[in-house]
């Protein structure tokens, strides 16, 4: 009898180990299935990394109100969205979430730079941009396949890159953030209208002569209006354009109005019939976001893009109105991270060590700067 109870206890401990450990694997294959569904995506954009839990300290100081912000992260310039994302955080209480757009071979450097400095609090996921989904819509010169910069078309695939989100802010990597990204994310957006852009007319980017693209600020100066496609559209030429470097987006209406493969259908036009401006100055992305947009987005408060501390090392602006800005925007070919930029000492407030080394300001200011 003490040996029956003596099997009977055994049985019994063993029958509970089982349990627990088919439990365990049920978890563990249960999470592995919601993680695949949720990675599996037929652009190839898969996540590398999954989003941290707020640390509590963290959360009671933050409110709970989440933000996803896009940004994508290129080796070259990766020192510039890692001080646009310090910027961000640093400014605000809300629960952002970083969704960081990148190529392969970047992963791990970004996520060193991220886990071993000050920003590692940072709620984030990193993902991976295939861009074998740009073949067939983006013309390629041999002569200048490097100049081809597959991540620039990252803010086309919104919808793909956050699949489970309304409404979602893209910001170029060469930004800094000054004031609350919830006054950003809270734009109001017209109805029927997937996205807000700041336009090229107002007040605090007046009308810039780019050199050899006369006035780069309306629609014939991104587009072809001689060929016939482009007149079709009725498009008038003198329509203001708008930059598509930070902007909000309704994903709900993106997703209804089928935006990514409409801007897809013009890439590929644009290869077969070469229907941009010969004088184009900007990036190639933003012809097609200009038609698909046309008379169909909402305005965002030009303070929150204040552009063109790029277009040249002189400084456009007053030091009173840079301080005011809500958003700085080094578009152009001067960088804060390069050799001569305008008002750099103020994105370098927001600038992060690189922890390998690999990212070095290359900054060689003249002595009359170094003066000012």
């Amino acid at each position: 009898s003490v040996k029956f109870s003596v099997n009977i206890s055994i049985l019994i401990v063993a029958v509970v180990i089982f349990l627990l450990v088919l439990h365990h694997n049920f978890l563990g294959l249960s999470d592995f299935l919601k993680r695949e569904l949720s990675d599996s995506n037929p652009l190839g954009l898969q996540p590398v990394d999954f989003i941290h839990a707020v640390p509590q300290r963290l959360a009671d100081e933050r409110n709970d109100k989440e933000i996803s912000v896009v940004i994508a992260a290129s080796d070259e310039r990766l020192g510039g969205a890692i001080a646009a994302m310090n910027s961000i955080y640093r400014n605000t209480k809300s629960n952002v979430v970083f969704h960081v757009v990148t190529l392969n071979d970047t992963v791990d450097h970004l996520r060193l730079w991220l886990s071993n400095t000050a920003l590692k609090n940072l709620r984030y996921r990193i993902l991976d941009f295939d861009p074998r989904v740009l073949q067939g819509k983006v013309q390629v010169d041999p002569q200048k396949a490097d100049t081809l910069k597959p991540l620039t078309f990252a803010r086309f695939y919104l919808p793909n890159l956050v699949p489970h989100v309304e409404k979602a802010i893209y910001v170029d990597d060469d930004i800094i953030v000054q004031d609350d990204i919830l006054e950003l994310y809270n734009t109001p957006l017209k109805p029927g209208h997937a996205a807000a852009f700041s336009d090229d007319c107002d007040s605090t980017t007046n009308k810039v002569a780019v050199r050899g693209a006369g006035n780069q600020y309306n629609y014939i100066g991104f587009l072809d209006y001689k060929k016939e496609t482009i007149r079709k559209l009725a498009m008038k030429a003198n329509t203001c354009s708008f930059n598509p470097g930070v902007f909000v987006a309704n994903l709900t209406e993106w997703k209804l109005q089928n935006i990514t493969k409409r801007l897809e259908k013009w890439m590929a036009l644009n290869v077969e019939e070469e229907l941009y401006s010969r004088t184009l100055a900007g990036s190639i992305t933003t012809p097609p976001l200009l038609i698909v947009f046309y008379k169909q987005h909402s305005s965002i408060d030009p303070m929150w893009n204040v552009r063109h501390l790029g277009s040249s090392a002189g400084k456009r602006y007053s030091p009173q109105f840079v301080k005011a800005a809500k958003l700085l925007h080094w578009n152009g070919h001067f960088k804060p991270w390069g050799r001569t930029a305008s008002y750099a000492e103020v994105w370098e407030k927001w600038y992060v060590p690189d922890p390998t080394g690999k990212f070095s300001l290359i900054r060689r200011r003249s002595e009359a700067y170094e003066a000012k």
